[in-house]
């Protein structure tokens, strides 16, 4: 979902649905009809249309096969990651990624991801105050993930002001990897609140039978695992949001 990838005024749109809704139509729905490539992203990514009884939305349809290689990140994983970062923005109940899910589409296993309706226009760069609470979940966010590409086009605001993150093909690698526009809180101590919701991310990812544990371990290795519990821990320990390191910093191009 990486820009608006429609043009003209004759895009098939979505039809309301809640957020469980479009995670089931997702899931067991008729992906069946594409609607051209994305634009602007370096991987093989598709617009289409899923429908389930009376729901029929748009997603986002990232194909395994279409994966650009790269040296750092295995082959074939970036689509396991996107559902990862779903499943991890839900463990912390952020609804910070839209629905996704892993499954079988017109080309093959990939990730598939509700279409968010948008402003290109609008995003990190000209954002307001109003979206700053916001935003501060989306740094931590990123920080557990260990994401190396958080531009400022991957945060989209919908038409009920609420912010969401995509593209998180690039996450939960064992080296630090922190990629981001967002430095806005660097050194601040983090609300209370947030920290909590980490804490009971830590609780469930050391449960060995917690079910959102259970689901991470097949999407990612052990070691991502264990380095992610790493980052929660220091991040509790710390207290604070994180400061630009030594190594690069932000992602190229910004938006």
């Amino acid at each position: 979902m990486s820009d608006n990838p429609a043009e003209n005024d004759n895009q098939p749109k979505s039809t309301p649905v809640t957020f469980e809704r479009a995670l089931e139509v997702l899931d067991k729905g008729q992906l069946d009809v594409e609607h051209g490539a994305i634009r602007w992203s370096s991987n093989y990514t598709f617009l289409i249309s899923a429908a389930y009884e009376d729901a029929s939305i748009m997603a986002v349809y990232k194909p395994q096969r279409g994966e650009r290689p790269l040296w750092d990140f295995q082959d074939g994983s970036l689509c396991y990651r996107e559902r990862a970062s779903f499943l991890t923005s839900q463990a912390l109940t952020w609804q910070l990624v839209p629905p996704t899910v892993l499954r079988e589409g017109p080309r093959g296993l990939g990730s598939i991801q509700y279409f968010v309706d948008h402003d290109p226009e609008y995003n990190y760069f000209s954002f307001d105050e109003s979206l700053l609470p916001q935003l501060m979940r989306l740094c931590i966010f990123d920080t557990l993930v260990n994401n190396a590409d958080r531009k400022g086009g991957h945060c989209l605001v919908d038409n009920q002001n609420h912010l969401w993150g995509i593209d998180h093909g690039l996450t939960f690698h064992t080296a630090h990897k922190l990629r981001t526009v967002i430095w806005n809180f660097a050194g601040q101590r983090i609300p209370e609140s947030l920290l909590i919701d980490v804490e009971c991310l830590q609780r469930q990812l050391e449960d060995p039978k917690n079910e959102f544990r259970l689901a991470l371990c097949s999407l990612i290795s052990e070691q991502e695992l264990n380095a992610l519990l790493s980052r929660i821990r220091r991040l509790l320990k710390s207290k604070q949001f994180p400061a630009p390191g030594s190594g690069p910093n932000y992602p190229w191009p910004p938006v």
